[in-house]
């Protein structure tokens, strides 16, 4: 979202909350920075189920205190506050409670399952291609070596045969000959992965050992 966009969001929230329609500003919260907010809890969690349990917290949290806002700061610093506090709430409960569904916020539960369920679709996505462009940034020799190996899940004498050798000879190579390529692919795929590993932990891919 551009500053353009957030100071329109901003203004449409202030002007639902001057008319009392704090329904639709809470939903309008939801939608607008749901998903950023869903991001930040999964980042800070670790985890889907915990950012799922306080992304529906953090929803019902802002519906019930957007009567008492004082728009002090933006609605988007606000929620941001709000989050805070709810991942607070959920690490000092030592028995996490069963949440409760209030009249009123409870319509806001299909917005937040959208959000959710958008969300962790783009971000698995995001991760996907940005994984699938460390693949490809791979020579060609090691990029067939990944997917003969992990998309097509070959064994190693085969790989051996795929890879080594002219298509076109009538020969087969022997047993010791492919022993000695398998061997020397499975270094060689060992390497790979190293090297995939150590670029996807620079990208924030994987965490730090």
């Amino acid at each position: 979202m551009d500053d353009a966009a957030r100071a329109k969001l901003e203004a449409d929230l202030r002007s639902l909350c001057a008319r009392g329609d704090f329904d639709g500003a809470a939903t309008l919260v939801v939608r607008g920075y749901g998903p950023e907010l869903f991001g930040f809890l999964l980042a800070v969690h670790g985890n889907e189920v915990d950012a799922g349990d306080s992304f529906s917290d953090l929803a019902e949290a802002v519906w019930r205190a957007l009567p008492r806002f004082a728009w002090e700061s933006t609605a988007r610093t606000w929620a941001y506050a709000i989050a805070r506090n709810v991942m607070r709430v959920r690490k000092r409960d030592a028995v996490r409670r069963r949440r409760r569904v209030v009249n009123g916020a409870s319509s806001l539960e299909g917005v937040v399952q959208q959000v959710r369920t958008e969300t962790l679709s783009f971000l698995r996505t995001e991760k996907r291609t940005r994984i699938t462009a460390l693949r490809d940034a791979l020579s060609e020799e090691d990029r067939m070596l990944l997917v003969l190996r992990v998309d097509r899940g070959l064994a190693w004498s085969d790989i051996a045969r795929a890879l080594g050798g002219e298509v076109d000879s009538d020969e087969d190579a022997d047993a010791t000959t492919v022993a000695k390529d398998a061997a020397r692919l499975r270094k060689r795929y060992q390497a790979v992965k190293d090297r995939l590993r150590a670029a996807a932990r620079r990208e924030g891919l994987l965490p730090d050992r």
